[in-house]
């Protein structure tokens, strides 16, 4: 479903953005749409605090893990598909 979102703008805004969706060869209300998507993706979904909190409870615990070089040597066999130790 569908509904209207009804915003207020100075005309001097309104008129750059008639332009910028000229530009793109896309109606007003498209380049909007647009517009509003890509601000809610650019939005965080998760707090910080909430980040933190997964980071610090994570940090708590200990898993074995060998040194960089072996782990790096691990990846590279992984790309080639070399499952060979």
């Amino acid at each position: 479903m569908s509904k209207r979102l009804q915003v207020l703008i100075q005309d001097k805004e309104l008129t750059e953005i008639q332009q910028s969706a000229r530009r793109q060869q896309m109606t007003t209300a498209e380049w909007v749409r647009q517009a509003l998507r890509a601000a809610r993706r650019a939005e965080p979904r998760v707090t910080t605090r909430k980040k933190l909190a997964v980071v610090r409870a994570a940090t708590r615990h200990a898993f074995p893990a060998p040194d960089v070089d072996q782990m790096l040597d691990e990846i590279e066999r992984g790309y080639l598909g070399d499952s060979s130790r």
